[in-house]
């Protein structure tokens, strides 16, 4: 089995927990978001991260290819088995990926990706008005709904790996939760990316 696509990319992070939770073995491959690596662009043929080649099989989407693990390698289960919690978890999957991630990495892209990658300077004004204007609805949201260390069903799950993995790269651009404003938030947050796996994902190869 083979995972493409950098750790510095939220939804890698997201697959590289799921196989670090499971024990599954698997070689990482490290590439970026539209490397013409043709084994690459055979599981992932519009280019985007992550991608699994698992011998003839290939997939690409983090979601996508965390259902196929959960299927091939049901324990420890990464999905709630009751109909509510499964609903919620898959929801909180959502909110991760198409609310929480397109601000999250805001600051990663103006203090981390267009200076280092880009050769571009920082534009401080989005990072001022993504911290202040943006996210705040978001983390009212998750301030309201955390009651405990997990989000669904008491038990760690694809919810708090999706809500979880983009915190990460907003660290990296040095910002993170008021823990003054969203208490709940901030310690939610600290312990899961606190998790072994987490901290196996997020030590693996970035490129």
């Amino acid at each position: 089995m083979k995972l493409y696509g950098t750790s510095l990319s939220p939804f890698v992070r997201k697959v590289l927990v799921v196989l670090a939770e499971k024990g599954i073995e698997a070689k990482h491959v490290p590439l970026r978001f539209h490397d013409p690596d043709p084994r690459f662009r055979a599981a992932s043929p519009f280019g985007k991260i992550p991608a699994l080649e698992d011998d003839e099989f290939r997939l690409a989407d983090s979601t996508a290819i965390i259902h196929y693990l959960e299927r091939k390698h049901p324990e420890p289960a990464m999905l709630p088995a009751a109909a509510q919690d499964l609903g919620r978890a898959i929801w909180f999957d959502e909110l991760g990926d198409t609310e929480l991630f397109p601000l999250l990495v805001k600051p990663f892209v103006q203090r981390v990706l267009r200076p280092q990658l880009m050769k571009q300077p920082c534009d401080e004004a989005v990072v001022a008005k993504c911290m202040t204007e943006e996210l705040p609805r978001p983390f009212d949201y998750l301030e309201g709904v955390i009651d405990g260390p997990f989000l669904v069903g008491g038990a760690f799950s694809l919810a708090d790996i999706s809500v979880a993995t983009g915190f990460h790269n907003l660290h990296l651009a040095g910002e993170a939760v008021d823990a003054g404003r969203w208490p709940r938030l901030a310690s939610y947050v600290a312990g899961i990316l606190e998790r072994p796996s987490f901290q196996t994902a997020i030590a693996a190869r970035q490129g």
